[in-house]
């Protein structure tokens, strides 16, 4: 709850000194000083989601104002847990519609106390993919069992509850990571995602996985990733256990795990 608090009063502070959709004035540095190169994204497949990346030659701690107009209205921060300030920045921007045009500005606090805020920019959302794997039965899911949780804001529930803002982090696993879900009854499940979660030193990241299905088969190794692939099967069970098999290490976990089929 302390880093909560504390990336809350950041975002405030940011929030207020870049005065919004406001003109940036003579006390607010151009972020195009500390940033490397443009900003890219990367949108879900529903195209409701998206992660911006950018990176800076200063450990800063960033934030993004969107919206459908220069009003702006919604704010995405990093989701690291380093509240120091990192380098590599890759906030969630959520509430998104498809193939719309947004507005949005990138803000922060270097080290020294400077303040910086980008120009008014806008990105285009993409048409949504038709999904061919059926319902998320995540869901609708619990999860009975975990390898550990770093705090109440990183719980094992986060990696099932559909929002992108929100991840489960161990406290330290590594490959050793496992959480274990239940889908409430016998399902067939014909698809599988596991989104990793990312630290900016490049740890936490899960790389491949294995799912055990009611303490029997064990099917995999599958790759995850921050983009990963729809994992095609063909299983009727009710209760998943999914082990990182193989990661970079650290505090892994997941920002989702989606698990599709027939209800």
């Amino acid at each position: 709850m302390r880093r909560i608090a504390l990336l809350t009063t950041v975002v405030a502070l940011v929030a207020a000194a870049c005065g919004g959709a406001g003109t940036a004035t003579s006390t607010v540095a151009d972020f195009s000083e500390i940033a490397v190169g443009d900003p890219t994204f990367t949108f879900d497949p529903s195209a409701t989601t998206a992660r911006l990346r950018v990176d800076t030659t200063v450990r800063a701690v960033c934030a993004v104002a969107y919206g459908e107009s220069a009003s702006l209205g919604s704010l995405a921060t990093d989701q690291d847990m380093d509240a120091a300030g990192h380098a590599q920045h890759g906030p969630v921007l959520t509430g998104l519609k498809p193939e719309t045009t947004y507005y949005y500005r990138l803000q922060g606090v270097g080290p020294d106390g400077t303040l910086y805020q980008s120009e008014l920019m806008t990105f285009t959302t993409p048409a949504a993919s038709e999904a061919v794997a059926g319902a998320n039965l995540a869901l609708e899911a619990t999860v009975v069992d975990v390898s550990s949780e770093f705090s109440d804001a990183f719980a094992a529930a986060n990696a099932i509850d559909g929002d992108p803002a929100t991840e489960w982090s161990t406290r330290g696993d590594g490959d050793d990571a496992y959480i274990t879900i239940d889908l409430g009854a016998e399902r067939t499940v014909t698809g599988l995602r596991f989104v990793t979660r990312e630290m900016s030193d490049g740890s936490s990241i899960t790389t491949t996985y294995t799912v055990t299905v009611d303490d029997g088969e064990v099917l995999g190794p599958f790759d995850a990733g921050l983009d990963p692939p729809l994992i095609d099967v063909a299983f009727t069970g009710r209760v998943l256990r999914f082990d990182v098999e193989t990661s970079t290490g650290g505090n892994t976990g997941a920002v989702e795990i989606e698990i599709f089929g027939e209800r």
